[in-house]
């Protein structure tokens, strides 16, 4: 089979595994702002950037570290047992040193003690899972991938949609009945994460087989090159998670007491509009890490890749236009408070930054087939400097305009900088003017649409269809090569 074109197959069941269940993830969101006021959801919105700093820490690049050594090991039953052996080991120590010290661990965080224990377990589930979702992705079941992560977020989803409406609406007309044990007044927060522990909590189970059938042998030698090649990566997702979600924590921070919650809550919200950009990314390296190892010692591996991001990017340029030109359908959708759309102007800087993540991620594959990974860390730890100074700086003039500048910069930054060294260390012909042309193109459309024209419709659907008609124009022959070829 065409290698592209089982990459675009595979990607695309990854995509349904990550697209499908946060769009259905979305439905959260008009939910807890209609049940929660900014303020409140700011709260959450902290608590759960939080989540994504330490969901990188409990995993330490292990994933990564796993695909690697699967892949060109002989006994790859010694890369699994070692690597479960692994995240076991600290998951457990973690859990006890973070219920020793709960409390001096929620001050310190700036999280409330009353959810403090629903976040250890929550990341405790969630770490023990890395390594088996990681093997189901190298031995390429999509299929069983995308079933087990779409029940995780419909069980969520499911139980937050029965403790924040269908439970109150029950019991506004029947107070007297039974589920009146479940629930409690003014308890929106410790519903969310009660949903979320029970559905990592069956997500563990779907996936305890691996545990179980494993035979456990655990080669010091091979954790230590495991480890030392999962550092970088540990380095550089912690840099990507304070890129990401730390601008929560400092908007929480340094803005005055009375405002911040509220402002959190407004950018958080806003921040989702812009998720159609990260699922695509996200699906697409889902699909593309397993096959940059897989393929890197094919004939030329250097030209598929420069396809790729060739692809990728003609698609990123059509949905950074597409999602700017409706941003004002999507807030009604996503978004129906009218309480939080003052900050509707940061999603052109947000979805383009979303972009330029995605590009980097394309281009960062010269540093891990090469076993470079310390560059990535380097690169990441770069980003994220510029962001926590970029915030640090300018949030007291620029509030949550300031973060979202801060990410467009840090992911701005970092591509360049992984497209300099990859040139020096492992030289991909890219087609530097094609990419060029369509991210800059679509750049310039969707800014005019959204601040130049004052976001009208009619005027960014016609540049949209202007995009479109170029990109039929000048691809149509290449995608027939790639999906149509036998």
């Amino acid at each position: 089979m065409n290698p592209l074109k089982k990459l675009f197959k595979q990607t695309f069941v990854y995509g349904l595994a990550t697209v499908l269940p946060r769009m259905l993830s979305f439905i959260l969101v008009p939910i807890y702002t209609e049940v929660m006021a900014p303020g409140l959801y700011g709260e959450v919105s902290v608590i759960f950037a939080w989540f994504a700093i330490f969901n990188v820490v409990l995993a330490y690049g292990m994933e990564t570290a796993f695909f690697r050594f699967y892949n060109k090991a002989e006994n790859k039953k010694t890369v699994v047992s070692t690597s479960l052996i692994s995240i076991l080991g600290t998951t457990v120590l973690f859990m006890l040193i973070g219920l020793l010290f709960q409390t001096n661990l929620a001050n310190m965080l700036g999280i409330s003690v009353d959810y403090i224990r629903y976040v250890l377990f929550i990341l405790v589930l969630d770490a023990l899972v890395v390594v088996p979702f990681a093997w189901l992705r190298a031995n390429e079941k999509p299929m069983k991938y995308a079933i087990i992560k779409i029940a995780n977020v419909a069980i969520n989803l499911g139980l937050n949609v029965f403790f924040l409406l269908i439970l109150p609406g029950i019991l506004k007309n029947n107070p007297d009945t039974f589920l009146q044990a479940l629930y409690k007044p003014n308890f929106e927060i410790s519903y969310i994460f009660i949903s979320n522990l029970i559905a990592s909590g069956i997500t563990l189970l779907l996936m305890f087989k691996l545990y179980v059938k494993i035979k456990y042998v655990f080669d010091i030698q091979l954790w230590k090159n495991m480890m030392k090649y999962a550092a970088p990566v540990l380095v550089a997702g912690i840099a990507f998670s304070i890129n990401e979600v730390f601008d929560r924590v400092l908007l929480e921070k340094l803005l005055p007491e009375n405002v911040a919650s509220s402002k959190v809550g407004m950018y958080s919200a806003c921040y989702k509009i812009s998720l159609f950009m990260t699922l695509f990314a996200t699906a697409f390296r889902m699909g593309i890490e397993p096959f940059f190892f897989s393929h890197s010692n094919s004939e030329n591996p250097q030209k598929t890749y420069a396809q790729i991001t060739n692809y990728f990017v003609i698609l990123g340029s059509i949905i950074l236009l597409t999602v700017v030109v409706f941003a004002d359908v999507l807030k009604v959708l996503i978004v129906r408070d009218s309480d939080y759309w003052e900050a509707m102007p940061i999603v052109p800087i947000i979805v383009l930054a979303s972009f330029f993540l995605g590009i980097y991620h394309n281009l960062s594959v010269w540093y891990k087939v090469t076993d470079r990974t310390k560059f990535g860390g380097y690169i990441s730890m770069i980003g994220a400097i510029l962001t926590i100074v970029i915030n640090y700086v300018f949030i007291e003039h620029f509030e949550y305009m300031a973060s979202a500048v801060a990410t467009l910069v840090a992911y701005g930054t970092m591509m360049g900088l992984s497209l300099y060294f990859g040139r020096m260390y492992y030289p991909i012909p890219y087609n530097f003017r094609k990419i060029v042309f369509y991210l800059g193109l679509s750049i310039i459309f969707s800014f005019t649409s959204f601040y130049l024209f004052n976001r009208s419709l009619i005027i960014g659907s016609i540049l949209l269809v202007v995009f479109l008609g170029l990109i039929y124009k000048l691809e149509n022959d290449n995608l027939r090569k790639i999906f149509l070829k036998k």
